[in-house]
C-alpha cells in the first residue's frame, strides 16, 4: 500500500522534501513506518527520539496501523513562540483591532490583548526575520480546541487567536491573543492559559533568519513523546 509522509521544518531537511511516497506492506504500524524510514533515510535514526507522529490529522500512537493512502506528518518539537474563529492563520499581517471587534460584548467588561512580536535576542545571533510554517489542518482543530475548552469551562468568556504564516519581519506581530470577560481575572487567567497551550500543542514552527545570513529552525516543545 502507498502511504504518504509529509514533513516540516528539521524533519523536511532530513528527508530532502516535505512530502514523500512510501510503499509499505498491508497492515504496517506507525512503528514500523519509523523503521523503515530509519534505515532508508540518512539521519532519519537522530531525528526520531525528538518526533511526535500524526495519521490523517490526529497524534498518533506506534502501534496504529495504517490504510491504503494514509497521510503520516513527521512533527518536530515545536517553536513555542470565539466564537472561536473559523480562520485562526493567516500570511497576512494581523490587525488587532479586528480582533478586539471579534470578541466585543456588552456583557464584557475586560478585554485583555497579547501580540508576541518577532524581537532579536540581545544575548545571541541577530535576527532579521521569521519564517512560519505550520501542519494547517491540525494547526486549526488544535487552535479551536484551545479556544473552546476555555470558553466551554468560562461561559462569560469570549476570544479570538491569530497566528501568521510565513515570512514575518523584525517588530512584526505573530501571533495574537484577545480575551473577554465580564471581570478582569478571567479575561487575564484564559489569556495566558491559551499562550503556554499553543506553544505546547500547536504544530508551528519558526525559522529564525540572522544577519550574517545563516538560519536555523528553533524547535522547544515536544508536541509528545519521542517514538
Amino acid at each position: 500500500m502507498r502511504i504518504r509522509v509529509v514533513a516540516f521544518a528539521s524533519a523536511a531537511e532530513v528527508l530532502g522534501g516535505r512530502q514523500l511516497v512510501v510503499d509499505q506492506p498491508e497492515g504496517t504500524s506507525v512503528k514500523e513506518l519509523l523503521d523503515s524510514l530509519e534505515k532508508t533515510v540518512s539521519g532519519f535514526g537522530a531525528l526520531r527520539p525528538r518526533l511526535a507522529v500524526a495519521v490523517d490529522g490526529h497524534l498518533a500512537n506506534t502501534d496504529e496501523v495504517l490504510t491504503e493512502s494514509a497521510e503520516v506528518a513527521l512533527l518536530p518539537p515545536v517553536s513555542g513562540g470565539n466564537d472561536a474563529r473559523s480562520k485562526m492563520l493567516t500570511p497576512n499581517a494581523i490587525d488587532v483591532r479586528d480582533l478586539l471587534q471579534d470578541v466585543s460584548d456588552p456583557a464584557c467588561g475586560a478585554q485583555v490583548l497579547f501580540v508576541g512580536r518577532v524581537r532579536s535576542d540581545p544575548g545571541g545571533p541577530t535576527v532579521t526575520r521569521l519564517h512560519y510554517e505550520a501542519y494547517e489542518p491540525m494547526a486549526s482543530r488544535a487552535l479551536e480546541g484551545i479556544c473552546r475548552d476555555l470558553m466551554t469551562a468560562d461561559s462569560g468568556l469570549r476570544m479570538a487567536v491569530l497566528h501568521r504564516l510565513g515570512e514575518v519581519p523584525l517588530g512584526e506581530a505573530s501571533v495574537a491573543i484577545v480575551t473577554a470577560a465580564p471581570h478582569r481575572a478571567a479575561a487575564y487567567k484564559a489569556n495566558r492559559i491559551a499562550l503556554e497551550r499553543l506553544k505546547h500543542e500547536v504544530p508551528i514552527w519558526k525559522l529564525e533568519s540572522f544577519e550574517d545570513g545563516s538560519s536555523a529552525w528553533r524547535e522547544e516543545e515536544p508536541l509528545a513523546t519521542g517514538f
